[in-house]
């Protein structure tokens, strides 16, 4: 039963490789295929409400739509003290892209899969063991690392936009400990650049881990409780479900405000 169960678990934890020998220069299909589809439902739903908005009568879909448009503008203008169109539409999309990612770990842990290794059997005539299939993006520490390095290169392009890239260099050698002499900013340029660089790698790094650390233990109870008898399944399950929904969302919710920090925190002259 052990091992039964050791080889369950370790299936659902197996993403779908490109090419297992390839190492690093490989590709989990099922990461980037279900995370391209969910950005497309996301763009596709904005997209039709905005088409078919109506000021009078509108529906639930535009008036749901319409609450996580004022929610992310409110957040932006309370936090973000630059000028940047770019901002409010940037946080809307991580919000609502990372929710769709997580929300992916509310569906039943064998349903995919299943129906993966049945259209594999069937078209393929691949051995249903050898077919995998993991459906949460966001518990994948690639793409939880990929997005956190896009939030870097935009961290450090808005920094060099707000303040030039002389006073962003003079930035990172002058800052936090300020010389008052030029022999003692020689002396603490290093000091300081190393300090620097600590906090600029640690904001993707803590942005990512995060948001990996959560969604990975999210899936890994679900996985936990599908071995459990069917009557202890629901009762353990549902309980859990509803309480990772909150979870999910303040996933998202987080991941978006910390961005919008570290941006406004980028354009602000220290």
């Amino acid at each position: 039963m052990a091992s039964n169960a050791t080889d369950y678990i370790k299936h659902h934890l197996t993403f779908w490789n490109s090419d297992p020998s390839a190492g690093f220069w490989s590709l989990h299909v099922d990461t980037f295929s279900i995370s391209l589809i969910l950005g497309f439902i996301f763009a596709g739903v904005f997209a039709m409400v905005a088409r078919n908005a109506k000021l009078e009568n509108p529906g639930r879909l535009q008036l749901f739509i319409e609450s996580i448009l004022e929610m992310v503008q409110t957040q932006v203008r309370d936090i973000f003290h630059g000028q940047s169109k770019m901002i409010a539409p940037l946080a809307l999309t991580i919000f609502c892209w990372v929710f769709l990612m997580n929300f992916m770990d509310l569906f039943p842990v064998d349903l995919f899969p299943m129906i993966a290794q049945w259209v594999g059997f069937t078209f393929f005539g691949l051995e249903p063991h050898h077919v995998y299939l993991r459906v949460v993006p966001s518990a994948d520490v690639n793409t939880t690392f990929a997005m956190s390095l896009s939030v870097l290169i935009l961290i450090i392009a808005f920094s060099i936009k707000a303040k030039g890239l002389g006073g962003w260099g003079k930035e990172l050698l002058s800052a936090p400990f300020h010389a008052s002499s030029p022999v003692a900013a020689v002396i603490l340029a290093p000091i300081n650049l190393a300090l620097q660089f600590v906090e600029l790698i640690a904001k993707p790094i803590s942005l990512s881990l995060r948001l990996f650390g959560n969604l990975y233990a999210g899936e890994m109870i679900f996985i936990l409780i599908a071995l459990l008898p069917w009557y202890l399944q629901w009762i353990l399950g549902a309980p859990w479900a509803i309480f990772h929904i909150l979870i999910i969302t303040l996933q998202a919710f987080v991941f978006m405000m910390l961005t919008i920090v570290y941006l406004s925190l980028a354009v602000e002259k220290h």
